[in-house]
């Protein structure tokens, strides 16, 4: 057999030693049913009636604000004081880098409740700076500044990584280009790096806002639970489980439906992305 022979069979042999797709679906069931159960038990256990009538009790409205509101501060921050360090950790390297970026994956894997006791120490009435703050007539614990720092805490590297992989996959010939044309390095950054990088960016936006949504641990231990003042929707679904399980329910719902809704459009926005490429 001629060796063009054996090259236009390779292929088929490679693909013959694939596993069935049948079986890997067959596989995959259990799992995903695991995955799928609780989330449909959720929405079965929950009428749309009943929903409505819970959305507008007063503790479960001032929750959903709260988190809205909060989170969206969290995000801007995220992205006005995130976006240099992207930027700094994409492009340049220096002494350090390692650390820095070390430092900026922790608290995705930190448990929650250490990165409130961290805040807590930080920047609470006995931590490093309480004296200090004190002195200036400004406090930070259990207030809702400590909401939204326990937010951006915890979620902000979501933003930072992925604004990283996006200033790292521009082509820079583009911004020599532009360079050459006589712009400066902020018009530059502004209008050709920041465009290219803006579907990455709005990913990071994304998930940083899910994540400060969702966020509990450091909340509850940094800025407490108090209703109308700290309590977020995470916050009043532990209380709710407790006191008031429909109010649990509620808001669950809420947040499933709204966390649902960011990572379809995440998921659309990445897929629209492969595409234009």
């Amino acid at each position: 057999m001629s060796s063009g022979n054996l090259h236009h069979q390779h292929p088929h042999a490679v693909s013959a030693k694939r596993i069935p797709r049948w079986l890997l679906i067959v596989a995959s069931i259990p799992f995903l049913a695991f995955l799928t159960v609780p989330l449909v038990a959720l929405i079965l256990h929950t009428s749309m009636a009943h929903l409505l009538d819970s959305l507008f009790e007063p503790h479960v409205a001032e929750a959903i604000v709260l988190s809205i509101s909060t989170t969206l501060v969290t995000t801007v921050l995220a992205v006005i004081f995130g976006t240099p360090v992207a930027y700094l950790l994409a492009r340049y390297q220096f002494w350090g880098r390692s650390f820095v970026d070390t430092i900026i994956d922790l608290p995705m894997v930190l448990p929650p409740a250490v990165a409130g006791v961290a805040l807590l120490m930080a920047f609470g009435r006995q931590g490093i700076f309480g004296s200090l703050l004190q002195n200036l007539g400004i406090r930070i614990a259990f207030t809702q500044i400590a909401v939204v720092m326990a937010q951006l805490f915890v979620a902000s590297p979501f933003y930072i990584k992925s604004a990283v992989q996006g200033f790292a996959g521009i082509d820079r010939e583009i911004e020599h280009a532009a360079a050459m044309d006589g712009a400066s390095a902020f018009h530059v950054f502004r209008n050709v790096t920041i465009p290219l990088a803006l579907p990455s960016l709005f990913s990071g936006v994304l998930m940083t806002w899910a994540r400060a949504l969702g966020e509990f641990g450091a909340t509850i231990i940094f800025a407490g639970n108090f209703p109308g003042r700290t309590q977020t929707m995470p916050l009043a679904i532990y209380i709710g489980f407790e006191i008031d399980f429909s109010v649990a329910l509620t808001l669950a719902v809420v947040l499933l439906a709204i966390s649902f809704a960011i990572i379809f459009l995440l998921k659309k926005i990445l897929h629209d992305r492969m595409f234009l490429v």
